[in-house]
């Protein structure tokens, strides 16, 4: 594409701070420590590195409860080690994302401190306020974590919004002053040579006109629906981009819940001046529980059929007009291996190949999460006690002891196997005591797994995970197809293999991953390819798909 943008070329790496490295033997990753590791994602060959938050924060949330915009969180390090960190990723020729998180704040945040303060100040409008109701919240909406989406305050004998934790108001973007405060924040990190932004929830932004009721099948209602992708939400990005972004050379990813393809179309379309690509959760929403009101929480595998659905979908509505975002896993979700792979020894190594083959070939701007490049598992945890996750603990508490609608060890299991927990556990580089993270003690306890799988084993290993992901990632800087072409599903009905085409000035690529751990047989015309460019067994048993096999075949 001879108009690409930079970001369409790019692979970003997903470093969740307070896990990936510790240098100042507190237990908790920091910014030193991430710049001390910048040679090994050089090595990988990542050309953007995403921080999630790093402000300060009374992290009642992971960081995502900002109290003050312009200042790093102490435990991560000082506003000189951040400087140093922007200015050594650039060197080793990578750029750097931020997390902007502006749907909400920290209670903790001066802002919000004066907001509640009284109904006359200056910020007294910043904020979602509204009065009582017969003497109850103003609606029947629930917060994401539990509970009530509504906190009430003496001091203005009103309730505030917070669509997540009650530590965390959401601002009102119909205010002005909010949303140029907002730009400001912006301008400041931008200033300081920052490449751009993750959007921590941006669609939520905008609230549906006069806050009705939802739908309720019991107490609060679950709201994401309701207030996705609000009415004055595209007037909002329009305007971010008009007074910021289009200022600057930058790369914007919104995370968007509850949207559609067709809503990213009207955010990230390529000629819409608003945002380069958005983060869907068709995929990672797949298999919810039965039972509605357990929601996300459940122990099956994703169906094959369901997933390539779901991934097809946003391939085909955004070819040509807009630019998707691909990942696995984050902070938020499972480990890949564990979730849409197959994380028993036997098959770990090929599986996660096998998901890095499939998702690294679509189109779209991939990205690595911390640890994924090692195959990382889920940690398999056993005990509540062993769980630091607030959504986690906070579920548990409410769907087993409050309203008793699961057993303890089935959601147990359920936690085991979809906990935020399963990502946050600190990076494995050696085989040592608290794996090479920290020689403090660590603030969340390891993997179980760090003394086989980690990156110092991956390193000495040229058949590892992470040089096979060395090889996807400069497979994608040098195939123009693999960036840039266009998706035709096949088979869609097949339960056991993900196939598809991508074709672009006459060439095709033919991607075939067998989703399975039995040995299957399919023939697509690869006999004829000009060559197979990757593949995660050494030879090739043509029409043969082994378990976990994924290989992928050039025609000129």
């Amino acid at each position: 594409m001879a108009n690409s943008k930079w970001f369409q070329d790019s692979v970003v790496y997903q470093i969740y701070p307070q896990s990936f490295q510790d240098s100042n033997h507190d237990g908790i990753g920091d910014l030193n420590g991430i710049t001390q590791r910048l040679d090994y994602l050089q090595k990988l060959g990542v050309d953007v590195l995403w921080l999630n938050p790093i402000y300060q924060s009374p992290c009642k949330d992971n960081g995502y409860d900002i109290a003050d915009y312009k200042a790093i969180n102490p435990q991560y390090g000082t506003m000189a080690d951040f400087d140093h960190l922007l200015a050594e990723t650039h060197r080793h020729g990578m750029k750097l994302l931020m997390d902007l998180v502006v749907n909400h704040t920290s209670n903790q945040n001066a802002w919000f401190q004066e907001s509640k303060s009284s109904r006359d100040n200056p910020y007294a409008d910043y904020y979602i306020w509204r009065d009582p109701v017969d003497g109850h919240e103003p609606n029947n909406w629930g917060a994401a974590f539990g509970g009530s989406a509504w906190t009430y305050v003496p001091e203005r004998g009103q309730y505030y919004l917070h669509l997540f934790a009650p530590g965390q108001p959401d601002l009102n973007w119909e205010n002005p002053d909010v949303r140029n405060a907002v730009w400001d924040i912006m301008r400041f990190w931008l200033d300081k040579g920052v490449n751009g932004f993750r959007m921590d929830v941006i669609n939520l932004i905008s609230k549906p006109a006069g806050l009705p009721d939802a739908p309720a099948p019991a107490n609060y209602a679950t709201v994401e629906k309701m207030v996705a992708d609000g009415p004055k939400l595209n007037d909002y990005l329009h305007e971010m981009n008009r007074e910021v972004l289009s200022h600057y050379d930058v790369m914007t990813v919104g995370e968007m819940p509850s949207s559609t393809p067709e809503d990213a179309v009207k955010y990230t379309g390529l000629n819409s001046h608003e945002l380069n690509m958005v983060f869907q959760f068709q995929h990672v929403t797949l298999s919810p529980n039965p039972d509605k009101h357990l929601a996300k929480w459940n122990d099956q595998p994703v169906k094959l059929t369901e997933l390539k659905q779901a991934l097809g979908r946003w391939q085909k509505a955004l070819d040509g007009k807009g630019w998707n975002s691909l990942y696995w896993n984050n902070h938020d979700q499972p480990r890949a291996v564990s979730r849409f792979g197959d994380d028993r020894p036997e098959y770990r190594v090929r599986s996660a190949k096998a998901l890095g083959t499939t998702l690294h070939m679509l189109q779209g701007t991939p990205y690595v999460y911390e640890g994924e490049e090692l195959g990382m598992p889920n940690a398999h945890y056993s005990q509540l006690s062993q769980y630091e996750d607030l959504e986690s603990i906070n579920f548990y508490h409410e769907l087993v002891e409050q309203k008793k609608l699961v057993d303890g060890p089935t959601m147990l299991k359920y936690l085991a196997h979809m906990s935020r927990d399963n990502a946050r556990t600190p990076m494995p580089w050696d085989a040592t005591t608290n794996a090479g993270f920290t020689d403090g003690t660590p603030w969340f306890a390891l993997n179980p797994t760090y003394p086989t799988i980690n990156a110092q084993a991956a390193l000495a290993d040229p058949d590892s995970i992470f040089y096979y992901y060395q090889k996807l990632i400069k497979l994608r800087h040098q195939t123009p197809i693999i960036r840039y072409g266009t998706y035709q599903e096949v088979d869609p009905d097949d339960e056991a293999v993900f196939t598809f085409r991508r074709h672009y000035q006459g060439q095709t690529l033919l991607v075939m991953t067998n989703f399975t751990d039995q040995s299957v047989e399919r023939d697509y015309g690869q006999a004829q390819a000009t060559q197979r460019l990757i593949g995660n067994y050494a030879d090739d048993q043509g029409t043969t798909l082994r378990p976990y096999e994924s290989k992928v075949y050039l025609f000129d």
